[in-house]
């Protein structure tokens, strides 16, 4: 029994760090900044950061949400960030069950999708540099099972590659405007390249299911939808994605 309770406490622990590097490389890769070079600044005043100001959620409690030099506010979106990734680690050693590789390969895809998720659901922006790595994990996690499964894991990337861009070809014939973004089919292969070919219909339906609560909440909090408004679907994508490899295919 405590050896469990060591790793979930270890992959919350270890989470916390990855959510701090994922809040800064969120902020960083929009505006074409070093992801991996160069100190952490102040977004106000651009004060390198000094140590103890880069402890996840602690340095922002201890400094009160403001900048140590500046007194700028500091976003709380860094620290809920953080916990959001201490919390994919703990799901992920739930998950595992004591299987560490298990546990490792879903920290990964966890943390992976919530990147993705947080750039285009606040930008609108599915970058090949996040969305091509995806297929590369999901088909290094199937190597794992054997040469076999990576054959299936291979195929569900070139089906749902295809699947998506199929359909974005022909909304943008029949409508004669852009109706999925050119990162979603990518995206949708490296779901396809974790699930395999069988957990593609599922994370699509996940990812209805997203979307859908999605615009009832634009309903029941602000306005009628329309056509013109736009919905982040790579966010529903990684939940899809994440939720069918957690607890499989539908119906399977």
């Amino acid at each position: 029994m405590a050896q469990p309770v060591f790793i979930v406490v270890m992959a919350g622990l270890l989470g916390l760090i990855v959510g701090s590097f994922i809040a800064a490389v969120s902020v960083r890769l929009p505006r074409s900044e070093g992801v991996v070079g160069g100190r952490s600044h102040c977004m106000s005043c651009g004060t390198a950061l000094k140590a103890w100001h880069l402890v996840p959620v602690f340095s922002w409690l201890m400094l009160r949400a403001r900048c140590a030099a500046c007194g700028a506010a500091i976003s709380p979106r860094y620290p809920l960030i953080e916990l959001a990734g201490m919390g994919i680690g703990i799901w992920a050693a739930l998950h595992g069950d004591g299987n560490l590789m298990l546990i490792a390969v879903t920290a990964v895809l966890g943390w992976q999708l919530l990147l993705i998720a947080l750039i285009d659901g606040e930008h609108f922006w599915l970058p090949d540099v996040l969305t091509l790595p995806l297929i590369v994990t999901g088909l290094g996690a199937a190597l794992l099972g054997g040469t076999d499964l990576v054959l299936t894991h291979l195929i569900g990337a070139a089906v749902g590659f295809a699947t998506l861009w199929l359909l974005a070809f022909l909304y943008e014939r029949v409508r004669g405007r852009q109706g999925l973004g050119g990162g979603d089919p990518i995206l949708f292969a490296g779901a396809g390249a974790w699930v395999g070919w069988l957990g593609l219909p599922s994370v699509l339906l996940w990812a209805c299911a997203a979307g859908f609560a999605v615009v009832a909440a634009w309903l029941v909090t602000r306005r009628a939808v329309s056509g013109a408004d736009r919905l982040p679907f790579g966010v529903c994508l990684a939940v899809g994605t994440w939720l069918t490899w957690l607890y499989g295919p539908l119906g399977f």
